[in-house]
């Protein structure tokens, strides 16, 4: 089990939907990975980030599709890319990463509670 937090830690960590609306191949990644640029909305804008959804996912079917994302990190450097925002995933039965996503369309931006 992980150590307890106090609410007021994770209502520091900034969780917004956003919709993947670019996916090219990552090639300099250390793992099969994708860059992705992601539309938060006009609060927050557009993004950039990379992950490892190669194994499950093809271009087309992360296109369009929404998902969730800390958009409060600091700026990461990996591979020579600067990811900005950490797409959200969880282990997926079988191997590889399920992306994580709202179950019905969300207003883009919109903070996860």
């Amino acid at each position: 089990m992980s150590d307890i937090i106090a609410f007021e830690d994770f209502e520091k960590v900034d969780i917004r939907v956003g919709r993947i609306v670019e996916v090219e191949d990552f090639e300099r990644a250390r793992f099969p990975s994708y860059k992705f640029k992601i539309d938060f909305g006009p609060e927050i804008g557009t993004k950039q980030s990379s992950g490892r959804y190669k194994e499950n996912y093809s271009p087309e079917e992360l296109l369009g599709r929404q998902c969730l994302a800390v958009v409060n990190f600091e700026p990461k450097n990996i591979a020579g890319y600067m990811s900005e925002v950490l797409v959200l995933g969880v282990d997926r039965q079988g191997g590889g990463i399920s992306l994580i996503s709202p179950a019905h369309e969300a207003v883009l931006g919109a903070r996860l509670y």
